[in-house]
């Protein structure tokens, strides 16, 4: 029987590859975002349901979570790509930036973590991957990126806390923090760029899977810095 993973942001760079890699390995891909354009090579396989939800919106999360545990009795693996991304230093970052990017980043994922992580302790069984960001752990580039560097720290300290609880038990979170993606957006924003030392969403895809699959299952708290050769 496939194994049942969750996927947000389903329908970015990073969210297509990732949907593609698990539709390949065989797994079954709930994929959560507000748009499919980009997932038209899943529409006729049997294993792949396209969702779309406010991840902002607790109560319809929770519900969204309740409904897809009654269909598929069991979820295991949770992959929170949604997100986002806002410049600004100490001097420019407002409040209402620091409170947008904390709903992009830490809420979206906060949201659909608690009801699955809780649910993945009953039946001991289950992986909590967030996507970090090496401005939250180098100073030198979150500074310019204060908003968004804070908000995605707290997925570090949420994945601890988790672990903590699950001590014991078959459930992990981990933390997968990519360098700058290879993406079309990027390339654009930064032409000058040397795009070959930058990750591509593949190569995170293929990471995020080893994490899914049977050959992850001794890793324990682990945060898998992404970076190539950036």
């Amino acid at each position: 029987m496939p194994k049942t993973i969750i996927i947000t942001g389903a329908n970015g760079n990073l969210g297509t590859a990732t949907v593609k890699k698990f539709l390949e390995e065989g797994y079954r891909v709930v994929a959560v975002d507000h748009s499919g354009s980009h997932l038209s090579f899943a529409e006729n396989n049997s294993l792949f349901e396209l969702i779309n939800i406010d991840l902002l919106r607790e109560n319809d999360v929770h519900n969204f979570v309740q409904q897809i545990i009654s269909k598929h009795q069991k979820i295991d693996g949770l992959l929170l790509l949604a997100g986002g991304f806002a410049m600004g230093n100490i001097n420019d970052v407002t409040g209402d930036d620091l409170k947008k990017m904390y709903s992009l980043n830490f809420e979206t994922a906060f949201f659909l973590a608690k009801p699955l992580f809780q649910d993945m302790m009953k039946n001991d069984y289950g992986r909590i991957i967030f996507i970090g960001a090496r401005p939250a752990l180098v100073p030198e580039q979150g500074k310019t990126a204060i908003g968004y560097a804070l908000s995605k720290s707290l997925l570090f300290r949420l994945a601890e806390l988790l672990n903590a609880q699950a001590k014991g038990k078959n459930v992990v979170a981990s933390v997968v923090v990519p360098s700058t993606i290879d993406t079309a957006l990027n390339r654009q924003s930064m032409p000058e760029a040397d795009f070959d030392i930058w990750v591509k969403p593949e190569q995170i895809a293929e990471i995020l899977e080893f994490i899914c699959s049977d050959k992850g299952l001794p890793l324990r708290e682990s945060v898998y810095k992404v970076y190539n050769k950036a």
